[in-house]
């Protein structure tokens, strides 16, 4: 039933309640309330509302209105009588469901009362006595199995560990007898042998990282680690015999006298195809060290500090998550990473490896790695890391040295390109000093994306929120341009055309932001001009008509700017054709960057609109980006007779010698079919380039051979 509050005027207006006596609540004095009359709504009244309430439980203000007019009632009313009758529906319901719920539960009740009684009462048909629960000789027969499958699981890790430290490990493994493993826990155990690894291991994915560590890998893993980690640590504070110096890598392990200090077990076996690289180099980098250790121990942004480095990056599994606080002392994790050179004439080296982290003394830390073998890992670069890593010292005023070592084998089952190999033979391309580098380049970056907004050119970016929105987005698109060119396994990409006579390699892949198919094309050459040169000449608004196709001759000028580190060469630009034949409303975005260990003039056409997203700080992730541009590397032959006329040093650090470029492309392809994607649109970007490799070499012919920098 439902009653209506009486009073002065319109009455309805001071509210209503509904079945159950709910009154609206008023200042007036108690008195007042007293005499306040109550009516019940009519039962044609009730009768609209019921219906009205069946149809729509929740009805709107216009719905509201309407039936306040029909009924004679105001709309308060209206909305009190549907919020009672809600909660007059609701708790009906859950008295149904209460009383179910008490049936089943009393029904539940007297079966297990009814249970335990006859158990109470029953007897071993055999032997009179009470049964047991279990067959013991399946009981017994089932904990055999198990333990022999254990046995042969501890063998092998042994042998993993003790290939692993150059060492047996027998007075490790009498410590792992004594562990107190429940019938439920043996039961748990694969049958097979060990832990499985759901990876997915096709060319093209990523590998999963939903995977447990057992408990009897956990202390295999802790040692490994620990050895891993004395070893570095001996290594960074050796010098001479272990390390002298080298052109071009910083320093190089003399391998006779690290055979001498860390003697290894010989069941690798001798292989003529496996090569040995080892190289150590330090440098101060404008990071403290807590820093640098939460960004190491963060496989994403670890993947993101090192985008020229790093080509897949994922933890598998958290063995230690360390001493808590934060700090990461004494985590360990279980990774998979996958290093590149940006070129797709160098091949991928992809590690299964642990990571370990610990604090030295106060404000000195090191993080090493070191390989781990998995049976369920498979490596397309049949790679093997020996303990690398850094170790991290904090400076003054924010400031960190770092000393990194880094020490592979590897097994060539392809011979390396040519051009390439100086580099690689060398420890160039995948050395410890190309790290520390970046790692100083990539520091600066970091800093000028914390740091206020200067005023950019032309006061176009308003703000320091727009200023890091900009610099999220070109890092997005430098590291999708890192991706493309290089021959990374854990790309969702196919390989439309491998390297073809002229060296270009193309791959598609779809993309729903540009809608479409992308198409990836990458070649490297060779120059004999220095890497500052050619750097100097691309990043160039004034040369630019000269090698950019796309632009069709037209001048560009610089609009806006973010100096993104101390060279002047390090910045972001947003670029404009000049010329007024052009539509306005496509902007070029640029990032340009350069160290001693390559240069990189990274471009991508913006919409303005979407620009404007990006300057304002808002979200940047759904701007569509079609990374293109240019690596550029020294060719690792510093006395190379090609190089260019007087040979002059930069301040980058380069000497002598040729570059290699690398040229990536990436163009949106229509929904064609795949006959004609492979015909026409490759041949488009074979075209496209040709055109600019050509154009570049024409243009440098001409352009001064200076050492200064842009």
């Amino acid at each position: 039933m439902s009653f209506v509050v009486g009073g002065s005027g319109s009455g309805g207006g001071d509210g209503g309640d509904g079945d159950g006596g709910g009154r609206q609540r008023h200042d007036a004095s108690e008195t007042d309330r007293k005499k306040k009359r109550y009516h019940r709504h009519t039962a044609q009244q009730i009768q609209r509302l019921e219906s009205s309430f069946r149809e729509c439980p929740h009805p709107d203000d216009k719905q509201r209105n309407l039936l306040s007019k029909e009924l004679g009632l105001a709309p308060r009313q209206i909305k009190f009588w549907f919020q009672n009758r809600r909660t007059q529906l609701k708790a009906q319901h859950e008295r149904a469901d209460n009383s179910a719920l008490k049936a089943e539960n009393d029904k539940i009740r007297c079966e297990n009362i009814a249970i335990r009684e006859a158990l109470k009462h029953a007897i071993c048909p055999n032997c009179g006595g009470p049964p047991v629960s279990e067959d013991p000789y399946l009981d017994e027969q089932k904990l055999r199995m198990e333990n022999a499958h254990l046995r042969e699981e501890l063998e092998r890790m042994s042998t993993v560990a003790s290939k692993y430290m150059g060492r047996p490990i027998s007075s490790h493994i009498s410590t792992l007898h004594p562990m107190h493993i429940s019938p439920l826990d043996l039961s748990m155990t694969s049958l097979a042998g060990g832990p499985s690894l759901d990876f997915d291991l096709l060319p093209g994915s990523s590998m999963s990282s939903n995977f447990a560590v057992s408990d009897m890998d956990k202390p295999i893993m802790n040692d490994i680690a620990l050895t891993a980690m004395q070893e570095l640590l001996r290594l960074v504070h050796t010098n001479e015999p272990l390390w002298s110096g080298s052109d071009g890598c910083g320093e190089v392990l003399n391998l006779g006298s690290y055979e001498n200090v860390f003697p290894r077990s010989s069941n690798r076996g001798k292989n003529h195809n496996v090569r040995i690289e080892a190289s150590r180099s330090s440098g101060i980098v404008f990071m403290n060290a807590m820093s640098l250790v939460d960004m190491f121990m963060d496989s994403a942004k670890w993947a993101e500090l090192f985008p020229s480095i790093v080509a897949a990056s994922k933890t598998l599994a958290v063995v230690s998550s360390g001493m808590g606080g934060g700090t990461h002392e004494g985590a360990l994790h279980l990774m998979y990473e996958e290093m590149e050179v940006l070129s797709p004439l160098v091949a991928t080296r992809e590690f299964c490896e642990l990571r370990y982290c610990q604090q030295i003394e106060q404000g000195s830390w090191i993080v090493v790695n070191v390989s781990y073998h998995l049976p369920q890992f498979v490596s397309h670069s049949h790679s093997y890391r020996f303990p690398s890593g850094c170790l991290i010292q904090d400076m003054p005023n924010g400031y960190s040295k770092v000393t990194w070592v880094e020490h592979t084998e590897t097994e060539e089952k392809e011979p390396v390109n040519e051009m390439y190999r100086e580099m690689v033979h060398k420890g160039i391309a995948f050395g410890a000093e190309r790290w520390v580098t970046t790692l100083q380049r990539m520091c600066e970056r970091y800093a000028s994306l914390l740091a206020p907004a200067a005023s950019s050119l032309g006061g176009v970016i308003p703000s320091p929120e727009g200023k890091r929105s900009m610099m999220r987005l070109a890092h997005r698109m430098v590291s999708n341009y890192c991706i493309s060119v290089s021959r990374s396994n854990n790309t969702r990409s196919t390989v439309v055309a491998e390297l073809n006579e002229v060296g270009v390699r193309v791959t598609a892949h779809k993309s729903p932001e540009p809608n479409g198919t992308i198409l990836s094309a990458a070649t490297t050459f060779w120059l004999p001009n220095s890497p500052q040169n050619v750097f100097n000449f691309l990043k160039d608004e004034r040369t630019r008509p000269q090698w950019d196709v796309l632009s069709n001759s037209n001048a560009v000028q610089e609009v806006a700017h973010i100096a993104n580190g101390s060279h002047p060469g390090c910045c972001i630009s947003v670029l404009r054709a000049s010329s007024a034949s052009q539509s306005n409303n496509m902007l070029i975005l640029q990032e340009t960057s350069i160290d001693s260990s390559g240069a990189l003039v990274v471009y991508s056409p913006v919409d303005l609109s979407a620009l404007n997203i990006a300057m304002n700080g808002d979200d940047t992730s759904y701007i569509p980006i079609l990374s293109s541009g240019f690596a550029i590397s020294p060719d690792g032959n510093r006395n190379s007779p090609s190089a260019e006329q007087g040979g002059a040093s930069s301040s980058s650090g380069y000497g002598g010698g040729g570059s290699l470029i690398t040229v990536g492309f990436q163009i949106t392809v229509s929904n064609l079919p795949s006959a004609k994607l492979n015909m026409e649109s490759v041949e488009t970007v074979n075209n496209l380039i040709g055109t600019t490799v050509h154009q570049i070499k024409t243009g440098l012919n001409n352009f001064p051979s200076a050492s200064t920098t842009v």
